[in-house]
């Protein structure tokens, strides 16, 4: 009896751990979509809105789910400090919630070098940069949809069997 609780346990720890790394795979793609509607918001705030990029950092906090409104956040709240650049005020906040997101380091590479650029230039440029960058972005989310295609259902069945394996070994 302990044996066989004891491989059931095996079995829907094993079976979990496949789900989670599933669940990576499904959700870098929404998370880059939500990316690219928040520079796309972003685009619109500054261009015809005119409007600080503070505040507009602010109202994509509100629009935006979690992790990404906190890094909105982050970001506004940063920025009224006036004690940073905005190049500072974006990496710090992009730092601080890389870790909650399920982005891989191109995405990162790319925010960054767009953070770089952020509030440089004339608002016709600001909005090429912001275009460039969800280009990108748009590329990642081509490869993210891919990967996720290929490997979803592979990493659920990878934890069942895994686990099945383990228990097979030990018998």
């Amino acid at each position: 009896m302990i044996k066989f609780i004891g491989a059931a346990l095996i079995v829907l720890a094993t079976t979990w751990v496949g789900y989670e790394l599933a669940r990576v795979l499904r959700q870098r793609p929404r998370e880059l979509r939500q990316l690219k509607s928040a520079l796309q918001s972003l685009e619109s705030e500054i261009m015809y809105g005119q409007t600080p990029l503070t505040e507009a950092a602010y109202k994509l906090a509100k629009q935006l789910p979690k992790p990404l409104s906190h890094f909105f956040e982050s970001f506004a709240v940063k920025l009224s400090g006036g004690e940073t650049t905005v190049k500072a005020a974006w990496e710090t906040s992009l730092k601080l919630v890389w870790k909650q997101l399920s982005l891989k380091q191109g995405e990162y590479e790319i925010l960054v070098q767009f953070g770089e650029t952020l509030g440089q230039h004339d608002r016709l440029s600001q909005q090429k940069q912001i275009q460039l960058a969800m280009i990108h972005l748009e590329r990642e989310e081509s490869d993210a949809l891919d990967r996720q295609n290929k490997y979803e259902k592979m990493m659920q069945s990878f934890g069942f069997l895994s686990g099945v394996l383990i228990i097979i070994l030990l018998l």
